[in-house]
This record gives structure tokens, sequence and C-alpha cells, in this order.
């Protein structure tokens, strides 16, 4: 777990219980939705609306503090590790997803043919498939993770 009081002051941001709470829940809980979140920061130091955990994700996650994943047809979910070459399995049946290095080469991973004059600095993969614990299970019975 990194030094979230310590990580908010290098970055010029004020240091409240709710923004050290919602960096220590993205750092134990990664790829959790919003709401799985505000129900770690709610356990972790009482009562805080929903609001204002949308609203420190928002924040953080513009300073890049922490990173907002959006899966098609999916919840946004947060993690904390940040800048490095990294994407994304993600299953179709449990939605369960998790980190996959990159796919090949140097950020940004993976040039387009054609960039359109674009300076891309930036590369978001997300692979989908089906988990192996969704493969092993029957249709009707896959586990949610």
């Amino acid at each position: 777990m990194r030094d979230a009081e310590r990580l908010l002051r290098e970055n010029g941001i004020r240091v409240t219980a709710q923004r050290l709470a919602v960096l220590n829940a993205v750092s134990v809980r990664p790829h959790a939705t919003a709401d799985d979140l505000a129900n770690d920061v709610r356990a972790s130091i009482g009562s805080v609306s929903r609001q204002a955990v949308f609203d420190a994700l928002g924040m953080l996650a513009d300073r890049g503090l922490i990173r907002r994943i959006q899966p098609a047809r999916s919840a946004a979910r947060y993690e904390d590790r940040v800048d490095d070459n990294h994407h994304h399995l993600v299953c179709r049946e449990c939605g369960c997803m998790v980190d996959v290095d990159c796919a090949a080469g140097y950020r940004p991973c993976l040039d387009p043919d054609d960039d359109q004059g674009f300076d891309v600095d930036e590369a978001e993969v997300i692979y989908w498939g089906y988990c192996p614990a969704c493969q092993e299970a029957p249709a009707a019975t896959a586990p949610g993770h």
C-alpha cells in the first residue's frame, strides 16, 4: 500500500480523511467500482456520502494518482497502478478484471498505422474473454468474482 498522506502532499492536494480512505481503498482493492469503494470507505471512516467518494475518485484520477478504467458496457473501475505499460483482461461472464503487461513495445504500447496527426501518449487495451473459473463452470452456475 502506498503512503497515501505523503502522496497527497507531494501532489499539492489537501489531506482529508475521505481522500486518504479513498486512496487506501483503491490500493487494497484494485479494479473495484466506485460503489464498492464507497462501501469500503464507509467501513473505514464511517459516514461519508456516495457523492463525496465519487468526487474524490474523479479528482484523484484527474491528478493521475489513480487510474479510471471504463470497459464497454461496464461500470468504471479504479486502480492505483499508474504510469506503467499495462492493460486489462476482462471476463465476459463474471466481469472479473486482471492486469496484463503491455502487449508489445514501449509506451504507448500500440502505435496506430495512421495517427492522423495526433501526438499519441497513451493506448488503452482491454482484452475480453472468459476467465479460467468461467471456462470450467456450467453457464448457469458460473461464479461471480
